[in-house]
């Protein structure tokens, strides 16, 4: 790439932007304004959700977002935490907005999804974005990362099938829940003699990218790294020149939800507590419903937090209490309760040189929880849990608490804990790396296969380190051996239970043994949720449609068949039966191919099934949801992957420009142009390109 100059865009063959400017506040506006023209269309629909307007422009698909974004205040409390920023921060966030307004009404036009919509009037002249709205997008990206939707299931089996189901759909029981990881080897390992920091986050793979890629410089700061556009800076993975930081989700429980009793009092709504009855804060706000008359919305809060099931109108206004519905659950965040969504850890991660420095800023850190890896170029590495997590009673962790037992109250915050790396360290949702904050983990299986890769060796380099993260050994396979080999089957079933148990374990896409394990996982997750013990669980718990994905009972059979299948015994289900079910269902269906033909890239976009709408998909993809590579399939349902890992990256201390990163897309949120998908054949065949540089 050529040198940049002042107040400078540079990008190299990719598109990905790497942006100069004389200060920090002009940097931040110049990556606001890049980032609204590479990106418009997505940060402008995260502008939506944040306000709880998406269903003025999507119509009723929105609407089940928007009522949940209005009752947990989200626009307000962003309003809040970024009136309470310190006066650099703010203006930093100020900046960066300028910038996205000052791009947003050229770009925006340009979009495909403005012409699927046809708002192309409204594209022309878009509302101004407020200073606090990065902070409600990050919030909005979030809100649903945490624990609490898990817990309206655990409500659920504890309703209808009773407390002793609980610990059937713990998903720690099996090697497939979460995906993500990051590790830090010391430079005592690598050829460079420096350390590598290495990692790829696991989400929802979105179209466009969950992340952007970015390369910003100022005094003081000069980074590369990625950011979530819509928001300043860079947050979760970057390298500083000097030092460089990776996190996972630390798997902590940080959110709770708390069961509300309410009532019409004399000066309205009031909810009961742990002192008696108490006033709470109860409107009704208005949703505008393209193509279908407005909606009006009740939000109430408690001395909890905002209520965010089993309302309606009338217990918002007090006159008849909280209805007939579900349960009334307030949701209660370390975000609410602080008025503080961590974005004073911004800029000092821009301008940390050390690893004590992105400790100190990492300090500042609220939600989600995160594991983080440090490394610098003097050899020092660090491992960080950081974020808010309340000390309460451990019911709390579980699901809903009663609101009205004092026992649940919160009590400070836990420390934070910080440990020195002297060899490795790896981070994958495991109970190891999360500090012993949460109730549910990833097994061991991938942080333990990434350290026998990673075996005793004193060579390694950005090449090895890539090559892990492609690792497509399933950590599902030595449990299906255990069931598979004692089933008592002939003929057809029998043929089928040698070829999985001749399988290598390794979910390759020209593997048929891996084709024909999905196969019997999807006929045995099916079984269970069929079995009439389970029935009850089938009928609907009552909340909205934006949980459907918690509630499912295929999803959650599937996500935690391993603990069904060892401990499903002691309430009356024979496991064995449904081992055996499923060998001779998928010896009677057709031959399922090759793994690659059923699991395939399979990305979301908000507009999927509208005319016109962008499309990129279909193509044969590596790894499961028990790999390394953890490009996840929902067993029971599809095999199609909508979740993996939204980007890859190692950090060279020794030398920047030979880092190494990719995403599932490209750098551009718009269809027509050339960057917008060009590294996805990359990221499917575990190549990735060097920072700034061409590929390779």
């Amino acid at each position: 790439m050529p040198a940049p100059g002042p107040d400078s865009v540079v990008r190299d063959e990719l598109g990905i932007p790497h942006l100069r400017a004389a200060s920090l506040t002009e940097l931040m506006r110049l990556q606001g304004r890049v980032t609204a023209g590479d990106r418009a269309w997505q940060v402008e629909h995260q502008r939506w959700r944040m306000e709880g307007r998406t269903a003025e422009y999507l119509g009723e698909q929105g609407l089940p977002w928007d009522r949940f974004a209005r009752q947990v205040r989200l626009e307000a409390t962003a309003r809040a935490c970024y009136e309470a920023l310190d006066e650099e921060t703010r203006d930093v966030v100020a900046a960066y907005v300028a910038g996205v307004n000052d791009a947003l009404p050229t770009a925006l036009p340009q979009a495909q999804e403005v012409r699927v919509l046809g708002i192309e009037s409204y594209a022309a002249q878009p509302r101004p974005w407020e200073p606090w709205t990065p902070l409600g997008i990050f919030w909005a990206i979030h809100l649903l990362f945490g624990t609490f939707p898990s817990k309206l299931f655990a409500a659920h089996v504890r309703s209808t099938l009773g407390p002793g189901w609980l610990d059937l759909f713990d998903t720690e029981g099996g090697p497939w829940q979460a995906g993500s990881n990051a590790w830090v080897v010391g430079g005592h390992r690598t050829a460079s003699g420096l350390p590598l920091v290495a990692g790829d986050p696991h989400r929802t793979i979105e179209l466009p990218g969950t992340y952007q890629q970015v390369g910003l410089a100022c005094p003081g700061v000069d980074v590369v790294g990625f950011s979530f556009p819509g928001v300043p800076g860079v947050q979760h993975f970057a390298h500083g020149g000097r030092v460089a930081w990776a996190i996972t989700n630390a798997m902590a429980d940080y959110q709770d939800l708390t069961e509300e009793q309410l009532r019409p009092g004399a000066d309205g709504l009031e909810a009961r507590g742990p002192d008696g009855w108490e006033p709470t804060d109860s409107a009704v706000e208005t949703i505008a419903v393209r193509g279908a008359p407005d909606v009006e919305v009740p939000v109430v809060v408690t001395r909890r937090g905002p209520v965010i099931t089993g309302l309606d109108l009338d217990a918002a206004d007090g006159s008849t209490g909280a209805g007939a519905g579900p349960a009334a659950y307030s949701l209660r965040t370390p975000s609410q309760v602080g008025l503080d969504l961590g974005f004073s850890a911004l800029v000092p991660l821009l301008r940390a040189q050390d690893v004590d420095d992105v400790v100190a800023a990492l300090a500042h850190w609220v939600e989600p929880v995160n594991s983080a890896v440090v490394a610098d170029d003097t050899g020092a590495m660090r491992h960080l849990v950081v974020g808010r997590v309340a000390r309460r009673h451990e019911a709390n962790l579980v699901g809903p608490v009663p609101a009205w037992d004092p026992r649940h109250r919160w009590d400070g915050w836990a420390p934070d804990p910080v440990t020195v790396v002297e060899d490795v360290m790896v981070s994958a949702n495991d109970r190891a790396s999360g500090g012993g904050l949460g109730a549910q983990y990833a097994t061991p299986f991938r942080a333990e296969r990434i350290r026998e890769l990673l075996g005793d060796r004193h060579d390694l380099t950005t090449d090895d380190c890539a090559a892990i993260s492609m690792d497509t050994r399933n950590g599902q396979a030595d449990l299906m051996r255990e069931l598979v080999s004692a089933a008592d089957v002939t003929g057809a079933a029998a043929a089928v239970r040698s070829m999985l148990l001749g399988w290598d374990g390794h979910s390759d896409v020209d593997s048929p043994g891996a084709a024909v394990f999905a196969e019997w996982r999807h006929e045995l997750v099916t079984w269970f949720v069929e079995h009439p013990a389970v029935a009850p669980l089938r009928t609907s718990a009552g909340h909205s449609p934006l949980f459907d994905a918690w509630l499912s009972v295929p999803q959650a059979v599937g996500a935690s068949w391993a603990a069904m299948a060892r401990g499903c015994g002691r309430v009356g289900i024979d496991v064995r039966q449904g081992v055996v079910a499923a060998l001779e269902t998928v010896a009677g269906q057709e031959d399922p191919g090759a793994w690659g033909d059923r699991h395939t890239f399979d990305p979301i976009h908000v507009l999927d099934g509208w005319p016109g709408s962008p499309l990129v998909g279909g193509a044969p993809t590596p790894g499961d949801s028990g790999c390394v590579l953890a490009a996840g399939s929902t067993p029971g349902l599809s095999d199609r992957c909508s979740k993996g890992p939204v980007a890859r990256y190692v950090w060279d201390l020794a030398d920047r420009d030979a880092s190494r990163w990719v995403v599932p897309g490209g750098s551009s949120g718009f269809e027509a142009s050339p960057h917008f998908a060009d590294q996805l054949e990359d990221w499917l065949a575990g190549r990735t390109h060097r920072v700034g540089q061409p590929r390779r």
